[in-house]
């Protein structure tokens, strides 16, 4: 599936503004109505977008602290993974967690009230799980991320994987 220049510039816009209309969207990338509404419709169907969603202020939303937790399992077998890895995102502080490759096995990204509840996350929930071998943590001071992702043309497959 290749992406034209009206597909990004129509992803550009609605991760700016998920929520303008369909008429403002079609005004600001040079298309008419229907055409920006078909064409958004297809990204839908096509699995490029996957959703709406609200950007939160973690500040405002009561949970300032952030906080990066590398998690090596043992033994590293599939069950116990996929065991931890659901555990895991279910927990409340959890806002991002990734599966990786190297020394540890997950990183798990955090956002709570104060410092305390990095500290009682670690020692009260990650140290219940008997297949924890290793944690470590590193306290994030400022979290700058992208809020408009280009995608890359020609677009290439997506692995079988999915995005969780």
């Amino acid at each position: 599936m290749e992406l034209d220049a009206l597909d990004r510039a129509l992803l550009r816009e609605l991760q700016n503004d998920a929520r303008q209309t369909n008429r403002d969207l079609a005004a600001k990338t040079g298309v008419s109505p229907s055409t920006s509404l078909e064409r958004v419709r297809l990204l839908r169907e096509r699995g490029v977008i996957t959703g709406y969603h609200a950007a939160l202020d973690l500040d405002a939303a009561g949970r300032p602290v952030q906080a990066l937790i590398s998690v090596r399992i043992r033994p590293p077998a599939r069950p116990v993974i996929e065991g931890f890895r659901e555990w895991a995102a279910r927990l409340p502080e959890v806002i991002g967690l990734f599966v990786t490759s190297g020394a540890h096995d997950f990183l798990i990204h955090v956002a709570v009230p104060d410092v305390d509840s990095v500290y009682a996350f670690v020692i009260d929930r990650l140290t219940e799980r008997r297949e924890l071998a290793d944690v470590q943590t590193t306290m994030v001071y400022e979290h700058v991320q992208s809020r408009c992702i280009e995608p890359t043309s020609p677009h290439r497959p997506r692995s079988p994987r999915k995005a969780r």
